[in-house]
């Protein structure tokens, strides 16, 4: 059993103009290719850790050795964030929030307008490498707005991640150069709206065991 890496469901260039080709083929087929190999890699040695997900290995640091737990988190969080990025995202189709998670939109933020703006400037604030995300809370079912340096994420603090955004410099630099408010504040058309209702349908019905063991990520293949 070894950790792999997602295919995409669209081709790389399915979300031009608001992210280019070249920028997906180098985010998917090098960084977060090079995430699902040194993970691999690091596990290899301690085979007990083999059947255990993506997951269960970044909540659970303690349970691995101390020599490769550096090694794992930023490389199982790589892994972890990104396959969830790309399907965070779609062809632009003109679509928006609707139901329940439009509901929530407007009890927690006022409106989507909103949402976006403070989405935008958390993801532009973020020092270095790091992820901004829309999540909701377990203590009380609210959605809130996180941003996490390097390869983090709100699962690793409780929340349900329900929408994010990478904000390392390699996801936008070939378009945007240093312009990062300038690609968050475009990337909305690409936004997968309806992913982003079913994690938050499936984050509703998840019980205590599953907000800790499953994010609606897939478990790896053989």
């Amino acid at each position: 059993m070894k950790h792999q890496l997602p295919e995409l469901p669209y081709d790389y260039a399915a979300l031009e103009p608001h992210i280019d080709a070249r920028t997906m083929a180098l985010h998917h087929g090098r960084h977060h290719a090079g995430y699902v190999t040194r993970l691999n890699a690091a596990l290899e040695p301690f085979p007990e850790l083999h059947s255990h997900s993506t997951l269960w290995l970044l909540l659970n640091p303690a349970k691995l050795p101390g020599a490769i737990r550096t090694e794992v988190r930023n490389n199982a969080g790589g892994h972890f964030n990104h396959s969830l990025f790309w399907r965070a995202m779609a062809p632009p189709s003109g679509s928006a929030p609707s139901g329940a998670l439009a509901e929530a939109i407007t009890r927690d933020f006022g409106s989507l307008a909103q949402l976006q703006a403070r989405f935008v400037e958390a993801g532009a604030r973020v020092f270095g490498g790091g992820w901004v995300w829309l999540a909701r809370a377990r203590q009380d079912g609210a959605l809130r707005l996180y941003t996490t340096v390097e390869h983090d994420s709100p699962a690793m603090q409780g929340s349900f991640p329900i929408l994010m955004s990478d904000v390392w410099e390699h996801a936008y630099y070939l378009k945007h150069e240093n312009r990062r408010d300038e690609y968050l504040a475009g990337w909305w058309p690409i936004v997968n709206w309806q992913e982003a209702a079913r994690r938050f349908e499936h984050s509703a019905s998840s019980g205590e065991r599953r907000w800790t063991e499953d994010l609606g990520y897939p478990r790896r293949a053989a």
